[in-house]
């Protein structure tokens, strides 16, 4: 039941957002629409207070915003016994690699014969495995900038 309603009251919001994006559209484009600049009066002038598409434009937005907070409130009732997955919170350090930080001196060279990382159910850690090995591979030298 719950759903058929959140469903209807979906659609409902799409009709009226396709209606009120017509009915903007239709409206004059001399920057007097919903009172904002034209005659100093602006909405306070008879004209203006009786405009159709102003008062269309107003109506549909007012609907637009009752039904999104209505569809808001349908839908974190609907949510409310929902938990939070954990299964991907390991950080990458139980891997068995050590990050090594190039701002606090240059990367120690890995032992050739290292062990492989112990395996473990962490999806991550033969990323975080592969890039630590990278990262300990020796840079390229660089000569340093003649001096003129």
């Amino acid at each position: 039941m719950m759903s058929s309603l959140f469903t209807f009251i979906l659609v409902l919001q799409a009709l009226v957002a396709a209606v009120m994006i017509g009915v903007i559209l239709m409206q004059k484009s001399e920057g007097g629409g919903l009172g904002v600049g034209g005659s100093p009066a602006g909405l306070l002038s008879a004209r203006g207070a009786a405009d159709f598409m102003t008062r269309a434009t107003t109506v549909l937005a007012t609907a637009f915003v009752a039904l999104s907070i209505l569809l808001a409130a349908m839908a974190s009732v609907g949510r409310s016994g929902s938990t939070i997955d954990t299964s991907l919170s390991k950080s990458a350090q139980t891997s068995g690699a050590a990050p090594s930080s190039s701002l606090t001196g240059p990367a120690q060279q890995a032992p050739a014969n290292a062990a492989p990382a112990p395996a473990s159910d962490d999806p991550l850690a033969a990323a975080a495995a592969a890039a630590a090995s990278q990262e300990a591979a020796p840079a390229p030298a660089q000569a340093p900038p003649a001096k003129k």
